[in-house]
């Protein structure tokens, strides 16, 4: 019974909130690295979005009003790295907060002598266990442009939801085994620590370097380019982008 009543649901979200056709040809075609994907997976896209618009409560920030065009936008992003693991990895949160522009936060660190250090960090997106995602509308809309440097903050934003669902942010997403996850972490390690001696050596990355600041950061921004640059990651951690193939079940790189 229940099964069948979530089955009804879902069809009756997708029939009467279903996105305009006007409005997706419009976002796949503002957002290319979408389009990386044959029309079988396209259409699921579709509904994930669909559905994910459906569950989601989108608030704008400072009196910023979060139109149909944005919420798409950000919604049809966001479900790319769950097109193959499911829209139940999202489960754990409701709200999504969508500001104009980068927001500055406050920030405390108690360092190893207990002295407190306070600083301002300025901040495009971030993700909190158990919500909300709090992301800066000027980087989602221009991140089909930014996806050539293999930047996108909603990608980010939400593999760290991801990556939250066991309850650590760890770099280290729920996987199926203990097996699976001692190799997640031999090589995280490995990929981190060279990455962070090329960041040291003042090397150019593709990865931005604050991907450098934690094992957490490198997973979230490897997944940024897996999804918007995923030729360029391949070939500088070949490595670590069959990690993540596995992990998403998905091979941009065969597509783009």
């Amino acid at each position: 019974m229940r099964d069948w009543l979530t089955r009804w649901r879902r069809a009756r979200t997708l029939e009467r909130r279903a996105i305009p056709d006007a409005l997706w040809a419009l976002t796949l075609a503002r957002f290319h690295f979408l389009t990386w994907r044959d029309a079988n997976d396209l259409a699921t896209l579709r509904e994930m979005t669909t559905l994910f618009l459906a569950d989601k409560e989108f608030t704008g920030a400072h009196g910023l009003e979060v139109d149909d065009e944005m919420a798409v936008a950000i919604a049809a992003q966001a479900c790319l790295p769950v097109l193959r693991l499911g829209l139940h990895w999202f489960d754990g949160f409701k709200g999504i907060v969508v500001h104009a522009d980068a927001v500055v936060a406050q920030r405390e660190h108690v360092d190893d002598a207990g002295v407190v250090h306070q600083y301002e960090e300025e901040l495009t997106g971030e993700a909190m266990h158990g919500g909300p995602v709090m992301l800066a509308w000027r980087d989602v809309d221009e991140a089909g442009e930014s996806a050539d440097d293999g930047y996108n903050v909603v990608v980010h934003e939400f593999v760290h939801v991801l990556d939250m669902r066991d309850g650590a942010a760890d770099g280290v997403p729920p996987l199926p085994d203990r097996a699976s996850q001692d190799a997640w972490i031999a090589l995280l390690d490995l990929e981190y620590d060279g990455f962070c001696q090329r960041v040291d050596a003042r090397e150019d990355t593709l990865l931005d370097p604050y991907a450098a600041e934690a094992p957490e950061e490198f997973f979230a921004v490897a997944s940024e380019a897996f999804f918007v640059a995923p030729h360029d990651l391949r070939a500088e951690h070949p490595r670590f982008y069959e990690l993540l193939r596995g992990f998403f079940g998905q091979d941009p790189a065969a597509h783009a």
